[in-house]
Order: structure tokens, then C-alpha cells, then sequence
């Protein structure tokens, strides 16, 4: 115990105030953003012809896709900056993003044809995936720093200029070139912004462990960190939707809807705890393995009050979901529930295992979505039940590997002394 062991208490209490209120805002920015995207197709569907909503939807599904490696690089900056300190990330950033857009320019053509979508709207969407891609660097700046509270600002300004411009090009009544069009220009408005938010207090970089020779230590973020943190975040979102699209694909109609519904509560399960792995990326990045037990606790815990609400309340569940025609499926809610908390582990052992620079960090995820599809097409019955049982035992299966891949590696290396940093309530 240090000396004044009675500052101890206080200050615990004072960090755990501070981290909750780091959380309830990236949690509330996190709500905000949400918030936003449902707007966008619920403004369409009252505004826009059914044609021009199913093109706009489209687009808007192709961006969702195109935005991985900005969550990639923003994994990337995030783990290196907490780790070593600042570096040079602004030309890594621009490139990531020139090379997105671009591939997505080179593919319009191709898109607009299968798809059956305007040229310029394709044209655009490399455009608007510049500027959301880009801005995963100042995010990154921001968590690898533990800054949250400008984090959750700058992720409240990131989603006022991606979804700002759809609806007031809804709200004007504007068609979706247009609506995309003013997307692409409050996206990139925000930029300096986002910027702005990134620059003051950043630390200064530590210095290499004792007894190693200062160039043996390699502190560059370079494209082969970001490529890794891009392929775990396609890799998660692959995983994460793998058995909705299975689903569809092997069941009938009315069941695949059903199905649908009860995703809704395993996306819920996944996503609610997101906001500790944000929160502890850093300190993984650091090595810190009581900040690893204390986030797989806190996720755990709220895996199993949803699960236990979900079977509690699995009508209810499905009644606000679906409505009152999906009520047969209620049974099955604690079992949607699960998949989605056990994935919110594998999330953050993902994560983990990024931050701490392991080797092919997402390949369990990768082989557990092909064994799904291979399960799924060859063995499970072609029922809801029969999708669901093989989606929860590939996430228990992924969700054990995982842990024992985190659990048996050493901790990375790192400096004796950590950084100044700012505290983990993002005093500006």
C-alpha cells in the first residue's frame, strides 16, 4: 500500500466516477449515432418514392461496409498511441482512406450495374467513405489517449456529419443523389472538427524498456497494424451476421422474418457492453490483465442479466421486436440473447489480442463462420431452432477459443513508466 493509505479509498471512488462518466458518454454518443441511422429510413420511407428508398438503402448498406477499415484504423491509432506514445499517423490515415475511396470508386461502375443504382451514387458513396474512414484516426487519437469525453463528442460530430446531411435532404424532400450528395459534404465539413477535438493534450511517447536498445524498439504504426485491425473488425462484422444471412438463405419466408426479430435481441446483447471494450482498449494495449478480468466481468455480468431479462421477458421481448406475431418464437429469446453476449466477449478478446499485436488476431472468427455455413447447410434441421443452435454453439466454441488464445500469451512488452496521460474523464 502506498503512503496515506487512506487516500486509496477516495481516489478509487473518485476513478470509478470518472470512468462512469467516460462511459454513460460514449454510451450516449453511441445511442446518438443510432438514433441517427434509424432516422434516415424512417424519414425515406415517408419521403422517397419505394424505388428511390430501396436504392438509397442500398447504399447506405454498401457504406456500412465500406466504414470497416475506419473502425480498423481507428483500433490501430487507438492501441499504438496507448501504447507508445504519439507518432506519425496522418499519412497511414490518408493513404487508408485514399485507398478505400478509391477501390470504392473503381467499383462503382460494377455496383451501379448489378445493383441497378444511379452511377452517382456509387460515385458519391467513395466520397462520403473518405471522410468516414479518415475520421477513425482522430477517434483513435482520442480513446488511444483515454480522452472519452472528447471521444464521445467527436463520435457525436462523426454521426451529425454522416447522417446530417440524409436528413435534412429528407426532410427538404430531395431525392438520394441529393440527400448523399449533402452527406458527403457535412461528412467532410466535420473533418476539422474532428481534428480540432484531437489536437491539445496529447502525451508524450514513452521511452523503451530497460535494457533494450532503443532500435530494436519499433514504435511506427505501419500498414501492415492497420490492415490487421481492418481484417478483425470485417471479420467481427462477418461473424456477427452470419446466421441472419444463413438464415435467410436456408429458411422459409415467414421464418426467416422471425428469425430476423430475434436477432434484433442478439444484436442488442452484442452491442450493450461496447462501450467497456472502448474503454479498455488502451489498457490492453498496455498489457494491464486486471483491466482484461475487470472488462470480461463487467461484459459477463451484462451478457447474464440480459440473457436471464430474455427468458424472464421473452414475449415482451418479441412483442416490441417483431409484434404480436412473432410471440411463438418467445422460447427461443434467452437463446438469441446468448449468441449475441458471447460474441460481445469474443469482441473484446478480438480487440484484445490486436492491441497487444498477436499474429492473425480474427482467423477463430474467420474458420468459426465457415464452420457455421458448413453446419448449418449440412446438419441443423431447416427451422429457427435448428439456425439458432448452430449460431450458439459456434459462439460458445469461438468465445472458448478465443479466451484460450488471450490467456495463454505473455503479456506485450512495454516501458516501466506509462506515459502522462490525462485522466480517464477526458478533462479537456
Amino acid at each position: 500500500m502506498p503512503p496515506g493509505g487512506g487516500e486509496v479509498g477516495p481516489a478509487r471512488g473518485t476513478g470509478a466516477i470518472r470512468i462512469g462518466a467516460a462511459g454513460a458518454a460514449v454510451t450516449v454518443a453511441t445511442m446518438l449515432t443510432n438514433a441517427l441511422a434509424y432516422l434516415v429510413p424512417v424519414l425515406g420511407a415517408r419521403r422517397l418514392a419505394a424505388a428511390e428508398l430501396g436504392a438509397l438503402a442500398t447504399v447506405l448498406a454498401l457504406a456500412a461496409i465500406a466504414a470497416v477499415p475506419g473502425f480498423g484504423l481507428q483500433i490501430a491509432v487507438a492501441a499504438h498511441r496507448a501504447r507508445w506514445g504519439t507518432g506519425g499517423t496522418a499519412r497511414l490515415a490518408l493513404r487508408t482512406a485514399a485507398l478505400t475511396a478509391g477501390v470504392t470508386a473503381l467499383a462503382a461502375p460494377v455496383l451501379s450495374a448489378a445493383l441497378r443504382l444511379p452511377v452517382a451514387l456509387t460515385l458519391l458513396l467513395a466520397a462520403t467513405t473518405f471522410a468516414t474512414v479518415l475520421a477513425g484516426r482522430w477517434l483513435g487519437e482520442l480513446q488511444g489517449d483515454q480522452r472519452f469525453l472528447r471521444l464521445a463528442a467527436a463520435m457525436t460530430v462523426l454521426a451529425a456529419g454522416r447522417y446530417g446531411g440524409l436528413v435534412l435532404g429528407l426532410a427538404l424532400g430531395r431525392g438520394p443523389v441529393a440527400c448523399l450528395l449533402l452527406a458527403t459534404l457535412t461528412g467532410l465539413a466535420v473533418l476539422p472538427l474532428l481534428a480540432r477535438l484531437a489536437r491539445p493534450g496529447r502525451p508524450a511517447a514513452p521511452v523503451p524498456a530497460a535494457g533494450t536498445p532503443a532500435a530494436a524498439v519499433d514504435r511506427r504504426l505501419t500498414a501492415r497494424h492497420v490492415m490487421t485491425a481492418c481484417g478483425a473488425s470485417l471479420a467481427m462484422l462477418t461473424i456477427s451476421y452470419a446466421d441472419l444471412i444463413l438464415a435467410r438463405q436456408l429458411l422459409p419466408g415467414d421464418a426467416s422474418g422471425g428469425y430476423a426479430v430475434g436477432s434484433v435481441l442478439t444484436k442488442g446483447a452484442l452491442w450493450a457492453p461496447q462501450v467497456v471494450t472502448v474503454l479498455v482498449l488502451p489498457r490492453l494495449a498496455q498489457g494491464d490483465r486486471r483491466a482484461r478480468f475487470a472488462a470480461l466481468a463487467l461484459i459477463l455480468a451484462c451478457g447474464t442479466v440480459l440473457v436471464g431479462a430474455s427468458a424472464l421477458a421473452g414475449e415482451l421481448a418479441f412483442r416490441l421486436a417483431g409484434g404480436a406475431g412473432y410471440l411463438h418464437l418467445a422460447g427461443a429469446a434467452p437463446l438469441f440473447a446468448a449468441v449475441g453476449a458471447l460474441y460481445a466477449v469474443v469482441f473484446m478478446l478480438v480487440n484484445d489480442r490486436v492491441a497487444t499485436g498477436a499474429r492473425w488476431p480474427a482467423a477463430p472468427l474467420w474458420v468459426a463462420a465457415a464452420g457455421l455455413a458448413g453446419a448449418a447447410l449440412l446438419v441443423a434441421p431447416r427451422t429457427v431452432e435448428g439456425v439458432l443452435v448452430c449460431a450458439l454453439a459456434t459462439a460458445v466454441l469461438t468465445a472458448t477459443v478465443m479466451a484460450w488464445l488471450t490467456f495463454r500469451a505473455p503479456a506485450p512488452s512495454r516501458p516501466p513508466t506509462p506515459p502522462p496521460r490525462r485522466s480517464a474523464d477526458g478533462t479537456l
